[in-house]
């Protein structure tokens, strides 16, 4: 056997090594480090280094021996998807005395590329090296290529363990917050959920009253708050402020970031948070559960207001005052806009307080929510359980959580925080409109009517009453590709229940009818049409139930 053929088997049983040694590893450091050693022992070098593209496109040193450190402090900044060919590549080769480089592909693009320093002998790389070392490479690639892919999903579970720890925080602190309406009790539990999670040296929670702010925690000193941060500047703030963005005032006295609380689309207060104990910025996941925890207390802290007012009036009327004011601040004050929807709503106690609720959110630029529900019972203790449930929805709906999994959570969380026999029917939904898909879930709610070429579909997917028991089958949601002219019809029971002084109902029936006369009209002149009709049919008689209705025409 002639010396060719000992040094083709010699080079084989390496790579066959090489290739069972890095497949019994998915650490992308373990397969560079046995590259790199394989190409030393086979190629009797000392020097070399592995760069490997990196999530932002560039190519970063993964591992180097041999090499010195002005070698490493001087590898340039490099985009290129061939990186052979780039300017700073050769001009880095030429200076440092690069003997080998290769490139190390994979069936889609370049990963990077290995660098090598002399051979001990002296003597030049020859053909057997670049073929041993492509072979090599090629072998390499696929190991590295799976390695990265493992790196990302580590990356994504711990990102999704940390999202599912903060959603479960927000569950138990949504419990908490719903039963406080104490401003100060508010301001701890808060403050003690943010440094519970983040770990903050720093903090205030301001609440605006006007033109005055209401510091209710702080850590930093009292004059510095009330002499940089002005009601007026910020009232109209509605996303987080960044240190990079922050005035250099705030930034000189260790604030790193601001959130503001809002509700209803108006900035009620801010929370202002220093560095962390660990030095780590704020990621967007941190700022999302911030948001999130904001949105929860700022509800509750306007809820202990009105109740604080409230009390100050009469005892007589105490109760329903306080309700009323509750209600008429959680209830949407506009329509959100969008481009191929024309909405419309209407709701009518029938006290001076009530159980109906609906909700309009704009999730994003395309995709807006929307909620009717039913709660049990009038009066005061229905209102204060409607509240909480527009607290459930705003503090999930934040969350980007699949439609039918959210009515799961709803539903755990309103079953924990109500009393035997209360219950809430519900039905919500969103809207793209960009799409023009339309996905919903009824939780026990009249069927809301999609009407479509003067025929009548009764939209009941789903599954049972809120707050019966914790979620034991799951809820199922449906989407429909809605179409132009398409109307959809919510309401609530007030409408078909409606009784005239012989206590006959209105019924399903006679709204199906109106609706079926009235397609042709917009969403706020059907909603008018529906109104008067109930009123000539029930005349005189006492309104017996709240009226709630949600019309959605597409344009």
């Amino acid at each position: 056997m002639n010396l060719n053929n000992i040094s083709a088997l010699r080079n084989l049983s390496a790579l066959v090594d090489f290739s069972n040694l890095i497949n019994s590893s998915l650490d992308v450091n373990f397969t560079l480090n046995n590259l790199l050693l394989t190409c030393f022992s086979k190629l009797l070098t000392t020097k070399g280094l592995i760069a490997l593209r990196n999530e932002n496109g560039i190519f970063e040193i993964k591992i180097s021996k041999g090499f010195n450190k002005e070698l490493i402090e001087s590898f340039p900044v490099i985009s290129s998807v061939y990186c052979e060919d780039d300017i700073e590549i050769k001009a880095f080769i030429n200076k440092f005395d690069i003997k080998m480089f290769k490139c190390i592909n994979s069936s889609n693009n370049t990963l990077g590329f290995l660098m090598l320093g002399d051979k001990l002998s002296k003597k030049p790389y020859e053909e057997d090296d670049y073929d041993f070392l492509t072979t090599l490479l090629n072998i390499a690639a696929s190991s590295i290529e799976n390695s990265m892919v493992v790196e990302k999903l580590k990356i994504l579970n711990r990102n999704l363990d940390s999202k599912v720890n903060q959603l479960s925080s927000l569950f138990d602190l949504s419990k908490e917050f719903s039963g406080i309406l104490e401003v100060s009790r508010v301001g701890k539990l808060l403050v003690f959920s943010i440094i519970g999670q983040l770990m903050v040296s720093k903090y205030a929670v301001v609440y605006f009253e006007g033109n005055q702010i209401d510091i209710i925690e702080s850590k930093y000193n009292t004059d510095f708050i009330a002499k940089h941060i002005n009601a007026d500047c910020y009232c109209n703030l509605t996303n987080p402020i960044e240190r990079e963005y922050l005035h250099s005032d705030l930034v000189e006295n260790g604030v790193e970031l601001i959130i503001p609380m809002n509700i209803k689309g108006e900035t009620k207060g801010l929370i202002i948070l220093g560095k962390r104990f660990n030095k780590l910025p704020y990621s967007q996941s941190d700022i999302e559960y911030i948001s999130s925890v904001s949105g929860l207390a700022i509800i509750s802290i306007e809820n202990g207001r009105l109740f604080k007012e409230a009390l100050e009036k009469q005892k007589y009327e105490k109760d329903l005052e306080i309700a009323r004011n509750i209600q008429h601040n959680l209830l949407p004050q506009k329509v959100p806009k969008t481009n191929h929807f024309d909405i419309a709503t209407y709701t009518q106690s029938a006290r001076q307080v009530g159980g109906d609720y609906y909700d309009l959110v704009k999730l994003d630029k395309t995709k807006t929510l929307f909620a009717i529900a039913d709660v049990s019972g009038k009066g005061v203790q229905a209102a204060l359980l409607m509240a909480n449930m527009q607290a459930f929805l705003k503090s999930i709906c934040k969350q980007n959580i699949p439609l039918d999994q959210a009515s799961n959570l709803i539903n755990d969380l309103v079953s924990e925080n109500t009393t035997m026999g209360s219950f809430i029917t519900f039905f919500w939904g969103t809207l793209n409109d960009e799409t023009l898909e339309f996905e919903y879930v009824n939780a026990g709610h009249n069927p809301p009517l999609l009407i479509r070429n003067g025929q009548i579909t009764k939209l009941k997917k789903g599954g049972m009453i809120l707050g019966v028991m914790e979620t034991i089958i799951p809820y199922v949601s449906e989407t429909i590709q809605l179409q132009k002219d398409d109307l959809i019809v919510l309401f609530t029971d007030g409408i078909s229940e409606a009784m005239d002084m012989e206590n006959t109902e209105y019924s399903d029936e006679r709204l199906e009818e109106i609706v079926l006369a009235n397609t042709d009209k917009s969403s706020g002149e059907l909603i008018k049409i529906i109104n008067d009709d109930v009123k000539v049919f029930t005349k005189s008689a006492e309104q017996s139930d709240d009226i709630t209705l949600l019309i959605i025409k597409i344009k």
